[in-house]
């Protein structure tokens, strides 16, 4: 009998696969908070749980009550991954998703270069509880247990937020047999002795105040696997992804990647404001300066010019604008020039600059419009220079343009 794929989400076109597992009783958008950032690096798939968000409940496939039931759910994986080309992924689960990453790792460590479990479990407790929670949710329904999910998700502080609402009332859709059949699933799963057959480098987070997979899960976690590393996030409970988004994101960057994460935005910096500029930064670097300019291309140019929500052009308006505000000259000349680059024209950019005269202040506006003028005779000069070398035009004798470095470090 073919396993059968389940309901996938494909974000990003390059770089390397990372699977992502979601928690029961949570669909894939439980990864939302990371999923942008991180498919700027890979390729992310995320699937779901039989009967969470698209993933039907099969009562013979995947979601059986059978001992191994985890092992199920993991052929799912593997097969999603084969109908998309990938043979080896890195993996990132939640709770139920981390032991399907787990059983993967151990049975298939060919298949998992990588591995990451956040607050999940080699066992999840006493079979009992859970054969209870599957026999009241398959006679009322799932609603007995959203009702509580809040509690045991997230901690007080949190568990009253709007997105803290919209994935529990999420949960209240969620096909009680698929529901059912998971709980049965986490009943029977105990990898506590297979621990040591995972190879991949492990990352095990754990959430300080979760209930549901307390602190000693993720030490037994990380304990057992031989290559693994511990994070304990504070203030945080079960879906420590939700509600400490950056850290874990953070946390789960750097160990997906294989280390330190490749310094996104820097062919986006070069884009903006060109190779000779870069090259000039790179060049002035010190160990001093190093961390700040690590700094600038990985969250100026690699987090915030990268979002989707604003075009390049809008941005550069924007960024000029404040600079005109703050007085930052050298800044921008700067970008004057990658204003230039991302499209704008010199008339859009003196409209620019005569906004910033009613809301910044003349006197800014006139400073403002001053370097604007000077950055575009040098690039005039520039251009009649070259055009002379050329043989195009006549002598030139406009004086070569100099380009100053603005201040170490500045994005």
């Amino acid at each position: 009998m073919t396993t059968p794929v389940p309901y996938h989400r494909v974000d990003g076109s390059g770089g390397p696969p990372l699977v992502l597992g979601p928690s029961l009783g949570t669909t894939l958008h439980v990864w939302d908070p990371q999923v942008v950032s991180l498919a700027r690096d890979f390729k992310v798939v995320r699937w779901d749980l039989p009967g969470h968000g698209g993933t039907p409940y099969e009562p013979t496939g995947v979601g059986s009550a059978a001992p191994c039931a985890v092992a199920g759910l993991a052929a799912g994986v593997l097969a999603l991954a084969d109908s998309l080309g990938i043979d080896r992924f890195a993996y990132a689960g939640i709770s139920l998703g981390g032991a399907v990453g787990a059983w993967l790792a151990a049975y298939h460590p060919d298949r998992v270069a990588s591995l990451a479990l956040v607050c999940s479990s080699a066992r999840f407790g006493e079979p009992a509880p859970w054969h209870e929670r599957a026999a009241l949710v398959r006679a009322q329904g799932v609603g007995p247990v959203a009702d509580g999910a809040a509690e045991r998700w997230f901690t007080a502080a949190f568990a009253d937020t709007a997105e803290a609402r919209r994935l529990v009332q999420a949960m209240r859709g969620v096909d009680p047999r698929g529901y059912a059949a998971c709980c049965e699933a986490i009943a029977e799963y105990d990898l506590r002795a297979d621990l040591p057959r995972v190879s991949a480098p492990t990352l095990v987070v754990g959430g300080r105040e979760d209930p549901a997979t307390p602190p000693q899960h993720a030490r037994e976690l990380a304990d057992g696997v031989g290559e693994s590393t511990l994070v304990e996030i504070a203030n945080a409970s079960h879906l420590a992804n939700v509600e400490q988004p950056d850290r874990v994101l953070a946390a789960l960057g750097d160990h997906v990647s294989g280390g330190p994460r490749p310094v996104r935005g820097t062919a986006v910096r070069r884009e903006v404001l060109g190779d000779a500029h870069v090259d000039r930064a790179i060049a002035a670097t010190t160990e001093f300066t190093a961390p700040f300019q690590d700094f600038i291309t990985r969250y100026a140019w690699g987090e915030i010019w990268t979002r989707p929500g604003l075009d390049r052009r809008t941005r550069s308006c924007i960024t000029l604008t404040a600079l005109v505000a703050h007085g930052h000259h050298d800044e921008l000349a700067m970008h004057v020039r990658a204003a230039l680059r991302n499209g704008l024209s010199r008339d859009e950019i003196r409209e620019v600059l005569l906004q910033t005269a009613v809301y910044c202040g003349v006197p800014a506006a006139n400073a403002a419009f001053a370097v604007a003028a000077r950055v575009l005779a040098d690039i005039d000069s520039v251009r009649e220079r070259d055009a002379a070398e050329e043989g195009d035009a006549g002598p030139c004798h406009s004086r070569r343009a100099t380009h100053t470095t603005p201040q170490e470090g500045t994005p």
